[in-house]
């Protein structure tokens, strides 16, 4: 078995209270359910607004900086993952495939080493 992270992608300044309804709110609970039935679920999670996020980087003079915001000046961010644990990335491919509809979002496949 190998591990996957299937990441959820979302435009900045998403409102999942806006945008998501019940059906895709239920959507996204039975795919949820069906990982653990299938017990491939390592870690789910669901990211705040990367508004809340914080970068620390490290200077060439070795100088610890912080700032408020997401590493990337990107138009969309990560709202969400699941890490499982899977035969092949035929698999995962299949439960990101899932993921992505459940979701209605863009969904990453992306092995751990």
């Amino acid at each position: 078995m190998s591990q996957y992270l299937l990441a959820i992608h979302r435009p900045d300044n998403y409102n999942g209270l806006v945008v998501e309804d019940e059906a895709m709110t239920e959507g996204i609970d039975a795919l949820n359910r069906e990982m653990v039935a299938a017990g491939i679920r390592v870690f789910v999670g669901g990211l705040q607004s990367e508004r809340l996020a914080r970068s620390i980087s490290v200077q060439a003079d070795g100088q610890i900086v912080t700032r408020v915001g997401p590493y990337l000046q990107t138009s969309e961010h990560v709202g969400g993952f699941w890490v499982l644990d899977v035969a092949s990335l035929d698999d995962a491919l299949a439960w990101g495939s899932k993921a992505a509809v459940a979701c209605r979002a863009p969904v990453e496949v992306r092995p751990f080493f």
